[in-house]
């Protein structure tokens, strides 16, 4: 992607249709090329390269698969910066809205504590 805000945007809105055109047919292996390259441009302001690099992360979600954006999104959600929080939080809020049977089968398995237990059982016994 280029530096100048108008070709990421448009870079983005293309990379969209590319996705969403090529889901299901197996390119898999080239939309996560391509999703390197629209990943780091979460932290954009501009208001129309925020939206474009969001639609592109939706394309993303139908063509890769909620659990592909979630290991993603997993890295960020509780940085100790808030800028960064507030990014990642809206990227997993709309990964959640679009997709949540497959977000919620995509989460870690964690192991129970003394005082927390986070196992599924009824979960697990599905998957």
């Amino acid at each position: 992607m280029d530096r100048d805000l108008v070709h990421r945007q448009t870079a983005a809105s293309a990379i969209k249709y590319i996705s969403l055109g090529v889901a299901g047919l197996g390119c898999e292996d080239a939309l996560i090329h391509l999703f390197n390259y629209v990943w780091p441009n979460i932290f954009e302001t501009s208001p129309h390269v925020v939206n474009a690099v969001m639609e592109a992360i939706e394309g993303m979600r139908v063509a890769l698969g909620a659990a592909m954006v979630l290991n993603y999104c997993l890295q960020g959600l509780f940085h100790p910066s808030r800028k960064v929080r507030e990014v990642y939080w809206k990227i997993y809020n709309s990964l959640y809205i679009g997709s949540q049977e497959a977000v919620v089968a995509a989460y870690p398995v964690l192991e129970d504590e003394k005082n927390n237990i986070y196992s599924r059982p009824e979960l697990v016994m599905f998957i």
